[in-house]
């Protein structure tokens, strides 16, 4: 069954000290990922699609999620077909992943990330860093306090060390 993703800006105040905007994704397996569940903790956003040539980021999204999730940090993968390299639906893209990289991180269904109809998030990011995917696997990282500590283009490998140190000073409180 096609699922149809609406994207909901929800009026109700973040937690205290978050500046992430209470903004849900849907989640790939049913139901919203809630990024505000997931305040005081590191989340890197990516934008991601199953038929394209930086797919392999895939697995190195899978290593980070193995090495930090424990210790607290959220990758959450964004599968969007702006441009037309994504699988025709949520449950080809899950298929897919599961099969070919094993992914378990979180994975929203698939979601617009640029122009009139981008979700919300990527609206916000580039309101206020200006920065809009321009392909796919682009990383935007989000601080523990909500605000968006980096942004990335497809090029820049997830497991880069301006990222991951990124990441390590995050979840150690520097």
């Amino acid at each position: 069954m096609r699922r149809i993703m609406v994207a909901i800006w929800l009026a109700v105040a973040p937690a205290a000290g978050w500046a992430f905007p209470d903004f849900t994704f849907s989640n790939i397996d049913g139901g919203e990922h809630r990024p505000g569940d997931w305040a005081g903790r590191p989340v890197l956003v990516v934008n991601t699609a199953s038929l394209c040539g930086f797919t392999d980021q895939y697995d190195t999204l899978q290593a980070l999620h193995d090495a930090y999730a424990a210790d607290g940090l959220v990758v959450l993968a964004v599968p969007s077909n702006d441009f037309r390299q994504e699988l025709e639906d949520g449950d080809a893209v899950k298929a897919f992943c599961e099969v070919n990289v094993s992914l378990t991180l979180p994975m929203t269904d698939i979601t617009p990330v640029r122009g009139a109809g981008a979700h919300p998030f990527y609206g916000w990011v580039r309101d206020e860093t200006g920065f809009v995917p321009r392909w796919n696997f682009n990383k935007v990282l989000i601080a523990p306090d909500g605000s968006i500590a980096g942004t990335w283009d497809s090029r820049t490998r997830p497991d880069a060390p301006r990222i991951v140190t990124r990441i390590r000073d995050m979840l150690a409180g520097t």
